[in-house]
């Protein structure tokens, strides 16, 4: 085993990769919710009904949690480069299947498999990403891919679901197949290879990606994600009962969370360069005194808006930082724990979101009060996870 020694790529093709792993989440954030804004469509025309057909959002997300780590754990030893390409082929083609899907059964086996093949591709996309940039950089690189995802949830859901809804819920999905192709185009085209950064099979890393202090960083972004989307989720009769806004102004809002979003985590990348530890605590702190503001004078629409902004810029900022501790700490074991985080956050999500409907029967204002104080917890967590000493760091293979 000896080290790499060839140069790194130029500074314009480093950024044409950026943009292809940028573009690649962009599509699979895009994919994932798209079928939020076409459920009824759906459901109609594979006669299920609505709560059926919403099930093919948790196959996905159990895709991305429980799918994305086996693929990886499969495809350990496989050369980065190849495996993102392979990853993002497939998953444009899968999708095409959801095309053609004439049963609902058929569709729901594309969206699991479509949501393993995410997770998968997040990982190695992440690996590429850091493979690509000097250690000092990591965060940069790691906000690219998470950016795909958060201007996917400003941009290309809404985009989907118009096309969905004016013609049909398979060009929905046909417009995603044609973004796929694309990209791909472009990851084919400017993908350098890079060096496979952990170190021997899936037993060997696993010893690292599943260590106690991964674990717990894990469990802090799964506490922080989950605490958010208690609230998150029910936002929509949050604004409408509380804040006293509706119809078009409640998208208007919805947008500043999603611009936000986008803001918050390139900014994110930036800050978990300089300490991924402590934006973690920070952006905590912050994020809980504006689900305060939120919750205690979401009364009044400026302050509201005010909250909801800053909650984005923070919530989905802290993400990037969360990546950045656990590649680091997982040290050689760092190509398959790049995947964990996003099963962490997905479950947490979800499970986010089943707490929150499990109060907001009580008054829509009881969510956000869960993600109050689940996020405040999530402080104290995070600022003993800020004692977590990363891993050393291991010899570089060479690969492609």
């Amino acid at each position: 085993m000896s080290a790499d020694t060839r140069p790194a790529p130029s500074r314009a093709r480093t950024a044409l990769a950026l943009t292809a792993l940028f573009c690649g989440t962009f599509v699979m954030g895009s994919a994932e919710l798209i079928v939020v804004g076409i459920l009824n469509l759906i459901a109609a025309d594979l006669d299920v009904s609505i709560g059926t057909a919403g099930s093919l959002v948790t196959s996905y997300a159990l895709g991305i949690s429980l799918g994305g780590p086996v693929l990886t754990a499969l495809t350990i030893r496989f050369a980065r480069r190849r495996l993102l390409q392979v990853s993002l082929a497939a998953y444009v083609l899968v999708n095409a299947v959801a095309v053609v899907a004439t049963t609902f059964g058929l569709l729901l086996a594309a969206r699991v498999l479509t949501g393993a093949l995410h997770g998968l591709f997040i990982g190695v996309a992440f690996a590429v990403g850091v493979g690509m940039m000097p250690p000092e950089k990591m965060g940069k690189a790691i906000s690219f891919v998470f950016g795909g995802i958060a201007v996917s949830t400003a941009l290309g859901v809404p985009i989907g679901t118009l096309i969905g809804q004016s013609r049909g819920w398979e060009a929905s999905f046909v417009a995603i197949v044609i973004a796929g192709v694309l990209t791909l185009a472009l990851a084919l085209a400017v993908i350098p290879a890079v060096p496979n950064s952990g170190i021997g099979g899936f037993g060997a890393q696993a010893r690292h990606a599943f260590a106690p202090k991964v674990l717990a960083l894990l469990g802090l972004g799964f506490l922080i994600m989950g605490g958010q989307f208690a609230g998150l989720t029910f936002i929509q009769p949050f604004l409408a009962d509380v804040t006293g806004v509706s119809g078009g102004t409640i998208a208007v809002f919805l947008l500043v969370y999603g611009i936000a979003n986008a803001v918050g985590t390139f900014a994110g990348g930036a800050a978990a360069d300089r300490n991924a530890a402590a934006t973690i605590v920070l952006g905590g702190v912050v994020l809980v005194l504006a689900l305060a503001a939120l919750y205690f004078l979401g009364s009044n629409p400026v302050v509201a808006a005010i909250a909801l902004f800053v909650w984005g810029i923070v919530g989905f900022g802290m993400v990037p930082s969360i990546q950045h501790r656990v590649v680091g700490l997982a040290g050689p074991g760092r190509d398959l724990a790049a995947t964990l985080p996003a099963s962490a956050v997905t479950l947490g999500i979800a499970i986010g979101a089943l707490v929150g409907g499990s109060v907001v029967s009580r008054g829509s204002d009881g969510p956000m009060l869960i993600s109050l104080i689940v996020c405040a917890a999530g402080v104290v967590a995070a600022w003993g996870t800020s004692f977590l000493k990363p891993a050393p760091e291991p010899l570089r293979v060479s690969a492609t």
